[in-house]
């Protein structure tokens, strides 16, 4: 059994911590402005990460990467609103809530994961080079693509403002940064590559930041009185119904498309999956009031699909090599 992800236990801690001690409220706006301090630096080093070339590269495969986006921001929010339908179909309240439901919405409009999407297609001997491909174009293209979808899927007042304004909050705080990070790449790209650790400590020890402002202002306003541990475990199936849902869609579509096993992988993995560390900071401009109670779904989300891809990587892994793979 794959043990727990360190990142989502420290997650857990700060959610822990912010739940016995949240940032009193004198202190919030200086939280605050730290947490957007911290964005910007992230999304500035991912730029000045990021190589072109190799991005260029892999997109010559454009039905693979096409689908892969097509399930990422377009199945996805469909599934979602689907299953909002179905609930409220069945039950005045929805089972979960308005709020957490929003948290389940907010999930489907997410950009692919790179780090584990990529780990998990080299460990099942996938597409390795589409999946960076796939995995980085999705983040980027989400960092527009996203606030257009919970345009759609939430009112004005709930987003934090107009579907416009939500864009150019976004562009400020992670397009901007991560234009400026692509201009300075060829002087600073090699400082961060050797330093690849430190960046890697910053970004998570920025997500932890993030976490903990989010629940601490969630906390304030009565956060664990509003959802008690059987709405978190129905959060828990919804997230599980959704993985599932994905995976399968993600196999049959790569069956149809009639392209090579390991292509499929890489659809299957690269598709099927939500970035936590870009959810968490969307979520922080989007939903300024609410960033809490909106990334719990996207949290247990993670963990899952962690763990169920982890079991699907391993029995890929196991198939026999083939000829072009020696």
């Amino acid at each position: 059994m794959k043990r727990l992800d360190p990142f989502l236990m420290c997650l857990i801690g700060a959610v822990l911590l912010a739940s016995f001690l949240p940032c009193p409220v004198v202190w919030q706006p200086w939280l605050s402005r730290l947490t957007s301090l911290l964005i910007m630096l992230m999304f500035f080093f991912q730029g000045a990460k990021l190589k072109r070339r190799a991005l260029l590269d892999s997109v010559k495969n454009w039905r693979l990467q096409g689908c892969t986006l097509l399930i990422t921001f377009a199945v996805f929010p469909l599934l979602g609103a689907g299953m909002y339908w179905l609930a409220y179909r069945l039950s005045s309240s929805g089972f979960l809530g308005p709020d957490l439901w929003a948290g389940m919405l907010f999930l489907c409009c997410l950009p692919s994961t790179i780090q584990s999407s990529i780990a998990l297609t080299s460990m099942a001997r996938g597409n390795v080079p589409a999946a960076i491909c796939a995995a980085t174009v999705s983040n980027i293209l989400g960092i527009l693509i996203t606030p257009l979808l919970c345009g759609l899927f939430f009112d004005h007042g709930s987003s934090g403002g107009s579907g416009l304004q939500t864009i150019l909050n976004v562009a400020e705080e992670l397009l901007l940064p991560f234009i400026l990070g692509q201009c300075v790449q060829r002087w600073l790209g090699p400082v961060v590559h050797r330093h690849k650790f430190l960046i890697s400590c910053s970004d998570r020890g920025s997500i932890i930041v993030l976490v903990y402002s989010a629940f601490s202002a969630a906390v304030l306003q009565g956060l664990w009185h509003r959802i008690p541990l059987i709405l978190l475990a129905g959060v828990g199936v919804a997230d599980a119904l959704l993985l599932a849902l994905a995976l399968g869609l993600t196999y049959l579509l790569g069956r149809m498309m009639g392209q090579s096993i390991e292509d499929d992988i890489t659809l299957q993995f690269c598709g099927s999956k939500k970035a936590l560390t870009s959810g968490v900071t969307m979520a922080s401009v989007i939903f300024p009031g609410s960033a809490g109670i909106i990334v719990l779904p996207l949290m247990i989300f993670h963990q899952l699909q962690l763990f169920v891809c982890t079991v699907i990587a391993r029995h890929y892994a196991q198939r026999p090599q083939q000829p072009h793979e020696t």
